[in-house]
């Protein structure tokens, strides 16, 4: 066993050292600061070129409908259930994905995932479906506020699957999980693959065989990685384009992205902090600035 341990090693440093970092500070690329409805915007998704968002923990189970252009609200739209912890937003074209799964302190044994119909920019108005699941190496559930791996704020739906992305504040990597949405009663989420990113991923977005993961660290430092997909629902193979977005104290604590050809859309929740805030703000970033 100890004559594994140097060629680990090697292997985290060569996954980490082969990522370059890019600045691309996103405070220039501001559409505008978003209603005060919206000072806790988590997910973020686009359908059929409409915008929506939510808010997470503590607030009301509502999705809103956001103007692209100007960040505004065009319209709320209640879902039928509790919004214990949700944190991402999901679409198979015919249902929304809504992820109530934050658990920050690595306790809930009740993380969840809504399925909403939806048709004509209309909810269905009964309760939603909801998809239960569990992550298997997960042993102990007591409480490790700020340092638990098994939390989650980031899914997208591809080939007919839902695909989490772990938040894992202990060793700042992410883990890709598969559920299917499919599926009645508690299962189990199948791991497929890490990768070690060096911050805590709290969204994620699919575009054009690309996976794009924004996230910070402790130290309110803002990423975006983006992955190419290598093999179908793969995407951890080859080191991602890396991009520092600037600090949380200027742009907000980033907590949403999704993307469309014309290029990504990124939102953030207020931060407050002793030395600075920042207002919960929705930014678009031209493809066309992002280095190949």
């Amino acid at each position: 066993m100890k004559k594994m341990i140097p060629a680990v090693l090697l292997l985290i440093h060569l996954q980490v050292s082969a990522q370059r970092t890019d600045f691309l500070k996103i405070g220039k690329y501001r559409i505008s600061h978003l209603n005060e409805q919206l000072k806790e915007s988590s997910g973020l998704d686009l359908v059929d070129g409409k915008l929506y968002t939510f808010n997470d923990s503590g607030n009301t189970p509502d999705l809103y409908q956001i103007d692209r252009t100007s960040g505004s609200i065009i319209r709320k739209l209640p879902v039928k259930a509790e919004n214990k912890d949700w944190e991402a937003l999901a679409n198979d074209g015919q249902n929304f994905y809504i992820g109530d799964f934050g658990n920050n302190a690595g306790t809930r044994k009740d993380l969840m995932i809504y399925k909403v119909p939806f048709s004509e920019e209309t909810l269905d108005a009964n309760v939603p479906e909801t998809i239960q699941f569990y992550y298997p190496e997960q042993k102990d559930f007591s409480q490790d506020y700020g340092h638990t791996d098994f939390d989650a704020e980031a899914m997208i739906y591809l080939n007919g699957k839902l695909h989490l992305f772990t938040k894992e504040w202990g060793s700042k990597a992410t883990s890709h999980y598969e559920i299917d949405p499919d599926i009645s009663g508690v299962q189990e989420a199948k791991k497929k693959e890490s990768f070690r990113t060096g911050f805590m991923v709290t969204d994620a977005a699919y575009f054009d065989h690309q996976l794009y993961l924004v996230g910070y660290t402790k130290k309110t430092e803002v990423f975006l990685e983006i992955f190419k997909e290598t093999e179908p629902g793969v995407f951890f193979n080859e080191a991602p384009r890396k991009y520092y977005l600037g600090s949380a104290l200027s742009i907000g604590q980033i907590e949403g992205i999704t993307v469309d050809g014309n290029g990504i859309y990124i939102s953030g929740e207020q931060f407050k902090v002793s030395i600075g805030h920042a207002a919960q703000s929705l930014y678009f970033i031209p493809k066309e600035k992002l280095k190949d």
